[in-house]
């Protein structure tokens, strides 16, 4: 992308071609792992020389890593726009953080899902209603309030969705969401897997009461994700973890143990201080960047890429078009008469490209889409975007497709796919 300063690791790593010449790498593959922003693994690099212990010694490194560890903390509190009294919890991912989460609500309490969620905000919960993936953000809004109308018990209510769908890139009005949630009593969670790379969030401002995300999402690979939100529930929920950290005291007989309040109780153990670092570097890089420009830039990307899959007469691009007017930059299709796998095989093994194929951990909503599609193939190409990438690699991407259609010539196994030669 142009109009900015950001920058990523890898954008000028070559792979090896079956004819044995080199390309470019065209990475199309942002929404499964984005690569690591420069300002990152700057950052990165010199905290570990002084990688320490975290919240337990008295030396030098041990404190500045300490302070570390928390300064991150509050980096991220300012890029999600937490309020006063949220807890920021450092998590392992977006998973991780969601799970927490379906530890800790209240046990009685109902969660009202779509079809069309990731599985890390489909699975954790214990009694969940499902609604149907909605048509267009109205009929989402539409939805949620019938449910929630159809609740007449006085247990706890919480609405888990998706910022954006990773398999078409819609994103969801979180605003109109919130509010329809409130007005009803409930709560609402969010998995910003997809959307924190792309769009500000303001969890005061949008009113939200959980949210999910994950470092390798956001230019961090280093192993570290976030749930935050309101405090009550986490703080009167047992600790996720039982270990050293999550404790105030812990006494001489079994389960004579008082546990911590904040977010170390749900942070037991040595905690990834280079992670939460990390995360921090993207947190503030992303949040110094122009993001009017980063937006206008996605935009032209993702309509190119569309654009240029659209107008592939074999080429069924799954989602509900123009009835959601908000999209990140994620385009999933199938190719007539062609497998899957061997579509992503032949765009790595002849072009130097990188997607995802498959039902992207969203198997009922892929499944879906699919079905009303008309494809015959049971799984998808997924093809997403970020920071690094190019018109260059669109145009690729699509020159490939547009060859595969053409040929449908099945890959062949024996060919190395893509190989990265140092």
């Amino acid at each position: 992308m142009s109009g900015n300063t950001l920058g990523v690791l890898g954008s000028d790593v070559k792979v090896g071609l079956p004819d044995g010449t080199k390309i470019a790498y065209a990475n199309l593959d942002y929404a499964a792992s984005a690569p690591c922003l420069r300002e990152v693994a700057d950052v990165v690099g010199e905290l570990l020389p002084l990688y320490a212990s975290v919240h337990r010694g008295a030396g030098a490194l041990s404190q500045l890593c300490t302070e570390k560890y928390e300064l991150a903390r509050a980096s991220v509190t300012a890029f999600l726009g937490c309020r006063v009294d949220d807890e920021v919890v450092f998590t392992r991912n977006t998973t991780d953080a969601l799970n927490l989460l379906a530890h800790a609500v209240p046990p009685d309490t109902v969660v009202i899902t779509f079809e069309g969620e990731h599985h890390a905000n489909l699975l954790p919960w214990k009694e969940v209603v499902r609604l149907p993936a909605p048509s267009s953000p109205a009929a989402a809004v539409s939805a949620v309030t019938t449910a929630l109308a159809g609740q007449t018990t006085e247990r706890p209510i919480l609405l888990a969705v998706t910022g954006a769908s990773n398999v078409t890139g819609e994103v969801w009005p979180l605003a109109d969401l919130a509010a329809t949630a409130h007005r009803f009593g409930a709560r609402i969670a969010v998995d910003a897997a997809q959307l924190a790379p792309h769009r500000r969030i303001d969890i005061a401002a949008l009113d939200l009461d959980y949210v999910a995300f994950s470092g390798h999402k956001l230019y961090a690979p280093f192993g570290t994700g976030v749930l935050a939100g309101r405090a009550d529930w986490l703080d009167r929920a047992r600790p996720y973890l039982s270990g050293g950290g999550a404790t105030a005291h812990v006494g001489d007989t079994p389960g004579e143990v008082d546990w911590a309040v904040g977010a170390a109780r749900h942070e037991a153990g040595s905690p990834n201080v280079i992670g939460a670092v990390a995360l921090a570097a993207a947190c503030d890089a992303l949040a110094a960047a122009d993001l009017d420009t980063l937006r206008a830039d996605e935009d032209a990307l993702m309509n190119r890429l569309h654009d240029g899959l659209a107008g592939i007469p074999e080429v069924r691009i799954l989602g509900a078009g123009d009835s959601w007017p908000d999209r990140l930059g994620i385009v999933s299709f199938t190719v007539d008469g062609v497998e899957t796998r061997t579509v992503s095989t032949r765009l790595a093994a002849e072009f130097g490209i990188g997607v995802r194929d498959g039902l992207f951990c969203a198997h009922p909503f892929t499944r879906r889409l699919l079905d009303q599609a008309g494809a015959t193939a049971p799984t998808a190409v997924r093809a997403s975007i970020g920071v690094g990438t190019t018109t260059e690699h669109i145009d690729r991407l699509v020159t490939g497709i547009r060859t595969i259609a053409g040929s449908r010539v099945p890959a062949d196994p024996a060919v190395r796919v893509g190989h990265y030669d140092g």
